[in-house]
């Protein structure tokens, strides 16, 4: 079975929900996510989340991908709910600035 997982958490100024792209840069985009095709390689990707922890974001953990998109896509429905941003008035918040 493939493996690809992702770090998501979420950016201490504003909440909003982040990924880890590289040391010390976070994107908002589920699509910039770096993808560890290993558990040695998440397991690296943590440990530059964690450095980051309390001085850029709260909270990281790593998220699985789907192993059979080209794609960074997220496995559960809760990471894809977060990605999309808030589904209670799609007016509003993030999601609505991508329109």
């Amino acid at each position: 079975m493939a493996f690809k997982q992702g770090v998501t958490a979420n950016r201490l100024t504003d909440g909003a929900v982040v990924y880890l792209v590289s040391a010390g840069h976070w994107s908002e985009l589920l699509s910039d996510v770096t993808a560890a095709d290993s558990k040695e390689c998440a397991e690296r990707l943590m440990g530059i989340a964690e450095t980051d922890a309390a001085t850029k974001v709260v909270g990281p953990y790593l998220i699985d991908l789907d192993p059979t998109s080209d794609e960074p896509e997220a496995v559960s429905l809760r990471e894809r709910l977060r990605a999309a941003g808030p589904s209670v008035r799609l007016d509003l918040g993030y999601q609505a600035e991508r329109d």
